[in-house]
């Protein structure tokens, strides 16, 4: 988990090749989806370009789809998923369903400015300063509450500093997993 332009990707792509588990990527389903002109992606469409969360429903059939995957029963890697509380009450659904758990979760923290610097020069339609600025406050008001939750429900919560070289925050997340 963190702000959007922390890195998630980036890292989350380094530790599911390391640990040799599929990484689903809901901003990149989201964006596929809206290439091909799928009616989902067209209805996230909206949502996207606006820098609001795509709904609820919408995100967790995407997940449902991955996890009944054959490739996700040793083990897989979320990125961009949950962001609220009902995504993640329906995660537990389907983890239960599944027959799997959470073995944790990784929060990289970011800086705001950096997060601005970063998205600002990467190039994608919806990285305008208002929809990045609209973006950080959605995140503060609906992740950051989540984070909190899990940690409470007894999910082990790591808190990485996302800045510096990307193998130096790759061996941040790798220590505070113990891997």
């Amino acid at each position: 988990m963190g702000p959007p332009g922390a890195g998630k990707g980036t890292q989350g792509e380094l530790l599911a090749r390391r640990l040799g588990i599929p990484r689903y990527s809901t901003g990149d389903i989201l964006r596929q989806a809206l290439r091909d002109r799928t009616p989902m992606g067209l209805e996230a469409q909206r949502y996207m370009h606006e820098g609001a969360l795509v709904p609820d429903d919408l995100i967790l059939g995407i997940i449902a789809e991955a996890l009944a995957n054959e490739e996700s029963e040793a083990g897989f890697l979320l990125d961009g998923f949950p962001r609220t509380l009902a995504q993640a009450e329906g995660m537990n659904v389907l983890l239960a369903e599944t027959g799997q758990e959470l073995d944790a979760i990784v929060d990289l923290s970011v800086p705001d400015a950096e997060i601005m610097k970063r998205l600002s020069t990467r190039g994608r339609k919806d990285d305008l300063q208002e929809t990045i600025r609209r973006r950080l406050q959605v995140y503060e008001a609906k992740q950051k509450p989540l984070l909190d939750w899990y940690a409470k429900s007894g999910v082990r919560v790591v808190s990485v500093l996302g800045v510096g070289d990307i193998d130096d925050i790759q061996a941040r997340i790798l220590e505070q997993l113990a891997l």
